[in-house]
């Protein structure tokens, strides 16, 4: 059994050491917002934060996860869609399918967390995930209203 904190709450969990961290969030917990697109972190879909750093789960072996660590998942950004920038992807309407757009809301908020002002160039190099819509325009517009949201864009 491995213990786990995730969205702050503790969870047990048993499951083979090498299972991506991934699928103990989706099967394990029961929190299938953190989405399965590549399997080799170059999508982004599955991204979670680990310890306020956005990390591709679908990689990360659950063995290298320690109990002291804290996972934030979609589902723990806020309890009802109200942070910054998951306001902003509404208000943008960002999503066409929306399959990636939970990873790319982690990424956003974790680059809003490093970067609190970024300029077109920081979104285009720090957000790597990878949106087949192609709704790049207007992530990049939703992370500059989130980052002018009364500076809230880093809670979370």
């Amino acid at each position: 059994m491995v213990q786990l904190t995730i969205n702050g709450k503790t969870h047990e969990v048993d499951a083979d050491p090498d299972t991506p961290l991934l699928w103990v969030i989706r099967e394990q917990v029961g929190l299938t917002g953190t989405k399965f697109g590549c399997g080799i972190a170059q999508c982004g879909a599955c991204t979670v934060h680990l310890d306020g750093v956005a990390t591709r789960s679908c990689v990360m072996p659950l063995s290298a996860v320690t109990a002291d660590q804290k996972i934030v998942t979609i589902e723990g950004l806020s309890p009802d869609s109200s942070h910054p920038v998951q306001k902003a992807w509404a208000a943008l309407d960002v999503p066409q399918c929306g399959y990636c757009q939970s990873g790319q809301i982690m990424a956003a908020v974790a680059l809003l967390q490093s970067n609190p002002n970024p300029t077109d160039d920081d979104i285009n190099t720090e957000m790597s995930n990878i949106c087949r819509c192609g709704t790049y325009n207007r992530i990049r517009a939703a992370i500059k209203m989130a980052a002018g949201d009364t500076g809230e864009a880093t809670r979370g």
